[in-house]
């Protein structure tokens, strides 16, 4: 498949990545999981910094989009910026139909989507329910959905743990499935996601 990257991302990666990673060291482990299918990957979500520490977890190569919520998007300068590097807003308190398009669209044509199933960040396991949006989108673009594990505990010059788990396909019935079953998907990729965190 053809790789795909946005020019600003990847020249970010590139010139500043090895100071963030000097900065905040990364233990990596699951890359093997990685294949060249596109997939939506799936972390908990307990720190600001999780979405530049998977970035830098993973090959250079790997083309990537990430839906972050709207109100960053609508920040002038932040937001034109964000677009920049391949990340598109969502409304989380509504039903984004442009969002959800522009997901599937960017799964068909082959980028891999970083999404957090949770929408935001969280302290402990279990204080807020995971999206079943995440697991209609991975269905109806006929991807599976990747469980990513990030330590919560990120301090400067300290290993941060990330594990990439096995790719996981949504179970469900019919052409599209049902909102039961995106909720049951959606909660199990979480669960999925925590327990890489348990493992030695």
């Amino acid at each position: 498949m053809k790789k795909l990257r946005y020019q600003l991302y990847y020249w970010l990666r590139l010139l500043l990545g090895p100071l963030v990673r000097l900065i905040f060291p990364l233990k990596v482990e699951g890359l093997a999981n990685i294949g060249d299918e596109p997939v939506i990957l799936c972390p908990n979500h307990g720190h600001a910094l999780d979405p530049i520490l998977l970035i830098l977890a993973l090959p250079a190569s790997y083309s990537m989009r990430i839906m972050a919520k709207k109100q960053l998007m609508e920040k002038p300068v932040l937001g034109a910026f964000l677009r920049k590097v391949g990340v598109f807003g969502i409304d989380r308190g509504n039903s984004d139909v442009v969002a959800v398009k522009t997901a599937i669209s960017s799964l068909k044509s082959g980028w891999n989507l970083m999404i957090f199933p949770e929408g935001t960040r969280v302290k402990k396991q279990g204080e807020v329910e995971a999206k079943g949006g995440i697991a209609m989108m991975a269905i109806r673009s006929g991807v599976k959905l990747q469980p990513v594990y990030i330590s919560p505990e990120q301090r400067a010059f300290h290993r941060t743990r990330i594990v990439i788990g096995k790719p996981y396909a949504p179970v469900y019935t019919g052409r599209k499935g049902t909102a039961e079953e995106y909720q049951a998907n959606a909660d199990e990729i979480l669960r999925q996601a925590y327990a890489l965190g348990e493992t030695k």
